[in-house]
């Protein structure tokens, strides 16, 4: 996930509002992109399998880029997987996607599922400002300098649009992001789904009301 200086300034408390303000979602729900050719074919089949998904289940839309000043580049140098969030009206914003054979790193389609929800203005679900009553930090196995991943943020600033939170979103970490020695960085308090926190095999269904409380 990249922040602006402005969204980092909006969720430290130093401005307003965050993935509630309306002026970060994408125009007519839609998403304009241009996919790099760094990407086999095979790779960009699986990108677009992946928008072709959040397609499936809301109103959003994502059109190959012809003329619009504000469009998604989407990337494959260099490492990690990350995103622009929401809609920053600069011209173009960037997906990273480190190259990977598909059903891989950040080629798993949960991945690039998680990286478009990112664009479409959605944070990580550990950052909800209930996060305290669902999962516990173990801010004793975090790497030192990381811990701001693991910020929650006021109710005036992000939302859930509603919906309570869960372990098994798409935007949720895993139980070891972050560790500094292998033990888990949050544990839920439903000891039974720590494996499948963090999942990336795709959308749950709280993460599908999410998608169209926002834009549908």
């Amino acid at each position: 996930m990249v922040l602006t200086v402005e969204q980092e300034r909006m969720l430290n408390g130093m401005d307003r509002t965050g993935l509630i303000d309306t002026s970060y979602r994408w125009p007519n729900n839609t998403v304009p992109y241009v996919l790099s050719d760094i990407f086999s074919q095979e790779q960009k089949d699986y990108i677009e399998l992946g928008m072709r998904e959040l397609e499936r289940v809301s109103c959003v839309l994502f059109v190959p880029r012809t003329t619009e000043e504000t469009f998604v580049s989407v990337e494959g140098n260099g490492s990690g997987c990350s995103s622009n969030v929401g809609h920053l009206g600069r011209g173009q914003q960037r997906v990273h996607l480190q190259l990977y054979p598909p059903g891989e790193g950040c080629f798993r389609i949960g991945t690039i599922i998680h990286e478009f929800l990112h664009t479409l203005g959605f944070y990580h679900m550990q950052s909800a400002t209930e996060r305290d009553d669902f999962v516990t930090i173990m801010w004793q196995h975090i790497q030192a300098g990381t811990e701001n991943n693991f910020n929650t943020y006021p109710a005036d600033r992000i939302s859930n649009f509603g919906v309570e939170y869960d372990v098994t979103s798409v935007m949720h970490y895993s139980a070891w992001g972050f560790s500094k020695n292998g033990f888990a960085t949050i544990v839920p308090h439903d000891i039974t789904l720590i494996n499948v926190m963090g999942q990336r095999t795709g959308m749950s269904d709280r993460d599908i009301s999410r998608l169209n409380s926002m834009y549908c």
